[in-house]
């Protein structure tokens, strides 16, 4: 034994004498350089869509308007890819212990690109308008807008005033900032034709240089790096935006060397962008969920109440096939009420997969059975798994629909299919609770905070959002809890149990969360897209990106001594 341990002794030494001399001669050119950032270069992108205004007031309906002003102006917080709040032009806040009395305080460095500093007047004059009779923000929020006092403390401190504790708030605070000394005197009105739209003057990390006007029509826009900006500077000189109709323009425009990003990839370019050379793909979560809503309070549906029930149809449905040949998979699973990789999200949650023998089992067991003779449908005490499922009126979502018909056909379970154009849908099926199921999107765009009060609360069963009727009171004082609770970490736990009770119950079946999909040049460097809030946080790093790069310094290599 101990002459084998001298010989494991000796391998052991050899092996590392020959490791040392194979280091020590190795070609300085072997060394791993990164490339370091340096200021410099113009990146230019092709927008999806044309131009109209450049307002944070006015671009809600034009996705190619909000994307642009997300360069050119700023809120008070902005929020990370996770949904954490972090400080923009408010360098810091506080919230009053009963949570109803935020205060603000605005960064000393933040000016508008005119010089002009930023104060309190900016955020109570932005505030008027968005409340303003003539705001086109939608009646509810401008309802909110209307409970709240605002009020200068000082010229760099602002406070809100809430009527009652109101846990996800900083969501709306998170609005882009007008100049008041450039509007002041204008109604909202007079602001839509106003020059400052095409000449906007605003505190992000890029300032406005000039349209780019070709056969009488706006053909792009030139922005240029703010050097007064209050955060770190951005590393390119100039981003220029170029419109283009579709995506397979916008895509020619990369062939022709036109552009170096095309605003979104759609599926009917995916495959065209994943193969072109020199071209990176980009994809984040979108903040959507597409969702089955059952009916729970249907006296002539009592099946839907029974939870064995709900989970044989969730077992029943095959999501990633959906995924894969239908969206081309762009979306991924969803595996409950609260967007994932979000602070409110729980990952301890077990998934549900396809399994359809497990659902076959259920349904026997809750003593669903096949009739001896006639009908193929699944009775219990005469009553057939049988419902019609409403669905949005095109082509994306009847294909879904048929696909989760033909899989509750394979449990037996009859769904009869109805296109709805999805106004109608809403307003007057969801809204009268006049449906049996459901075949919906959910639109969490702009909203961070998780708050999935709205949609699940009893209180809102009646006349609110809760569309399913879920009536679970300890749900329920999970959800008002946390929406008076001002502490991350609490309203997390409390968002945990939460949704330990929601996918326990299944109230409603998640599908799956649509992706967003980005294509930037390979010259470009430094690009980062996590989950998205709206399209226009694949700008969340944009100050980072660079397209030149200086070489970093190289370490010296010590020659051993002879």
């Amino acid at each position: 034994m101990k002459r084998f341990r001298w010989q494991i002794a000796i391998l052991l030494i050899t092996g590392l004498v020959v490791g040392v001399l194979l280091l020590l001669e190795q070609p300085q050119g072997s060394v791993n350089v990164q490339p370091t950032p340096s200021q410099g270069g113009t990146y230019t992108e092709a927008l999806i869509g044309s131009f109209q205004r450049l307002n944070p007031l006015l671009d809600d309906s034009n996705q190619p308007d909000k994307d642009v002003d997300r360069l050119l102006f700023s809120g008070l917080v902005k929020f990370d890819s996770s949904g954490v709040p972090q400080p923009d032009l408010a360098e810091s806040w506080g919230i009053s212990k009963d949570g109803t009395i935020y205060n603000f305080a605005l960064r000393k460095t933040a000016s508008w690109h005119d010089g002009v500093p930023v104060s309190s007047d900016d955020v109570i004059f932005t505030v008027e308008l968005m409340r303003s009779e003539e705001s086109p923000l939608p009646a509810d929020l401008k309802a909110f807008w209307n409970e709240i006092e605002v009020s200068a403390l000082d010229t760099q401190t602002v406070q809100f005033r809430l009527p009652e504790a109101f846990a996800p708030f900083l969501d709306y605070v998170s609005f882009g900032l007008l100049p008041r000394h450039l509007l002041d005197g204008l109604g909202v009105a007079e602001m839509v034709d106003a020059p400052f739209n095409v000449e906007p003057v605003g505190t992000g990390p890029f300032k406005f240089k000039n349209l780019v006007v070709e056969n009488g029509q706006i053909a792009g826009l030139v922005l240029v790096r703010n050097e007064n900006y209050y955060g770190a500077p951005a590393f390119l000189d100039e981003l220029v935006f170029r419109y283009y109709p579709d995506g397979s323009s916008a895509l020619q425009a990369f062939r022709d060397g036109a552009v170096q990003g095309i605003s979104r990839v759609s599926n009917e370019i995916l495959q065209s962008a994943l193969a072109e050379p020199g071209l990176s793909v980009y994809t984040g979560r979108l903040p959507q969920m597409t969702l089955v809503l059952l009916n729970l309070d249907d006296p002539q549906l009592e099946f839907f109440q029974d939870e064995a029930v709900r989970k044989a149809l969730y077992l029943g449905l095959n999501r990633q096939y959906m995924i894969d040949r239908i969206l081309g998979g762009q979306a991924i699973l969803a595996n409950g009420p609260i967007l994932p990789d979000t602070w409110g999200y729980y990952e301890g949650t077990q998934p549900v997969g396809y399994d359809l023998e497990a659902a076959r089992n259920l349904l026997r067991e809750e003593e669903y059975v096949i009739p001896a003779e006639g009908s193929t449908v699944r009775e219990k005490e005469g009553i057939a798994l049988s419902f019609t499922m409403l669905y949005p009126d095109d082509a994306t979502h009847f294909a879904i629909a048929e696909a989760i018909q033909k899989n509750w056909a394979d449990l037996n379970v009859e769904v009869i299919l109805e296109a709805v154009p999805y106004e109608e849908l809403v307003r007057e099926h969801l809204e009268a609770r006049d449906y049996q199921a459901a075949l919906v999107d959910l639109n969490f765009s702009g909203s961070p905070d998780p708050d999935p009060y709205p949609f699940w609360d009893q209180a809102q069963a009646s006349g609110g959002q809760n569309y399913s009727q879920w009536n679970s009171r300890v749900a329920s004082e999970y959800l008002e809890t946390a929406r008076v609770t001002t502490d991350l970490a609490e309203r997390a736990r409390l968002y945990r149990n939460f949704q330990v009770v929601f996918n326990d119950e299944l109230p409603a079946l998640m599908l799956f969360n649509p992706v967003y999909t980005y294509a930037v040049s390979n010259q470009i460097l430094g690009v980062r897209m996590g989950p998205l809030f709206d399209s226009s946080d694949r700008f969340l790093t944009i100050t980072q990106w660079y397209l030149t790069a200086a070489p970093a310094p190289q370490p010296e290599l010590v020659q051993p001594t002879q």
